[in-house]
């Protein structure tokens, strides 16, 4: 049964049919991370054991990669803003594309690993931030929450499945790998020059932020950056940030903990769990999460972590598999949230609205790694792992008590 589309409250009306480009950029939110972790989650194994690199230096690389990944969201937002949406999308791919085919090279020349990885690195700061303010910009307000979601779903599912598709080759067939996660970036580039119509239509008013043309405006990129200095003082920057510093407990810790209690196999099942949830849980919520006050968002979500990680203390099979749910349930609830309300604060530049929350996660997860290793060595040191998840529980309630004081509302 078809319904006539223009008939006045027919189903149609109600819900026009998703833009081509949106549609595509939501398929993109699933291949690129897909072909991305195909290759990155094994760098620490490939550079070390294939390419011979100490482990001193794969730790400085990887880690100048990630303050580049995340830190350089702002300046890949002011970029956006700058230069457009899919000018700034196809630019990050010409330049991931480029790390990955130098990948390929490394098979006989193993410096250029180290450009290629940081290459990689740069495409991912100038292209998520534009994706998602394209993808905001293609639907109504109403809907913002649930495609928001839905890309969010899909990003972790290509993370999740990137890694399982390439780990039996990666190590025996790595030049295998890389030359077919450089053909996937070098079709995902063709496809975004040639189904994204230009910019999206919301772009239009914005060009100028008092009337004028965006010819009128040549230092607008000091003037962007200026406003993404000034976004760290602004709630959803900082909760951002403080939501991360508590989240990458979980995620840089769980393992090693776990390993100490259970198999190996528990803790792929608690990933399994983990990554399952948010895919699920979170466009089926989205709407209940986009009505729900902000304060209450932190207060629903710190509280799930730490009372997650409260019950992760007592080691149990149970326990961990529901600590880990309790976890899982305020990342669906507070990442999606943070989002929104970054995009409130800054609804006419969403590409740096995004580029700003990149930045804080990186603050955030650059803390809890320092923080992180010294409480748990000073946890097993004085009693047992257990006491790190004690810990972690108590910072959670305070970290709630803070943004209860950030946010009004």
């Amino acid at each position: 049964m078809t319904v006539a589309s223009g008939i006045p409250g027919s189903e149609s009306t109600r819900r026009p049919r998703l833009p081509p480009g949106l549609r595509f950029l939501i398929a993109s939110s699933f291949l690129i991370p897909f072909g991305s972790f195909m290759v990155l989650p094994f760098m620490s194994i490939f550079l070390h054991q294939r390419l011979g690199m100490s482990l001193g230096w794969v730790g400085f690389v990887l880690a100048a990669a990630s303050l580049i990944q995340f830190s350089g969201g702002v300046v890949g937002g002011a970029v956006a803003e700058r230069l457009g949406l899919k000018r700034t999308m196809v630019l990050a791919l010409v330049v991931r594309t480029a790390g990955f085919a130098l990948f390929v090279a490394a098979m006989a020349w193993s410096a250029a690993a180290v450009p290629a990885l940081l290459l990689t690195a740069c495409g991912a700061a100038l292209y998520l931030p534009a994706n998602k303010a394209y993808i905001v910009r293609s639907t109504d307000e109403e809907r913002k929450p649930l495609f928001l979601s839905v890309s969010n779903s899909a990003l972790n599912a290509g993370m999740a499945l990137g890694p399982l598709v390439a780990g039996l080759l990666i190590l025996d067939a790595p030049l295998l790998v890389f030359g077919v996660t450089t053909g996937i970036f070098v079709v995902m580039t063709v496809c975004h020059v040639v189904v994204l119509a230009g910019e999206p239509a919301a772009d239009e008013p914005e060009a100028s932020g008092d009337g004028g043309s965006a010819a009128d405006a040549p230092p607008g990129a000091k003037v962007l950056l200026a406003a993404a200095g000034r976004s760290a003082l602004t709630a959803p920057f900082l909760v951002n940030a403080l939501t991360i510093y508590v989240y990458m407990f979980f995620q840089n810790y769980m393992g090693v903990f776990t390993a100490a209690h259970h198999s190996p196999e528990v803790y792929s099942l608690l990933l399994l769990v983990n990554a399952g949830g948010v895919i699920l849980l979170q466009p089926l919520a989205a709407k209940a999460i986009g009505k729900l006050s902000y304060r209450w968002a932190i207060a629903v979500s710190f509280a799930a972590f730490g009372c997650g990680m409260a019950v992760l203390a007592q080691a149990g099979l149970v326990a961990v598999f529901l600590g880990t749910a309790l976890i899982t349930l305020g990342e669906v609830v507070l990442f999606l949230k943070n989002e929104l309300a970054a995009l409130e604060r800054s609804p006419d530049r969403p590409a740096l609205a995004f580029g700003q929350q990149r930045l804080a996660a990186g603050v955030g997860a650059f803390v809890s790694g320092v923080v992180g290793g010294q409480l748990y060595e000073l946890a097993v040191a004085g009693g047992g792992d257990r006491w790190f998840w004690v810990v972690c529980a108590a910072q959670c309630g305070l970290v709630a008590l803070v943004g209860g004081l950030l946010v009004r509302r």
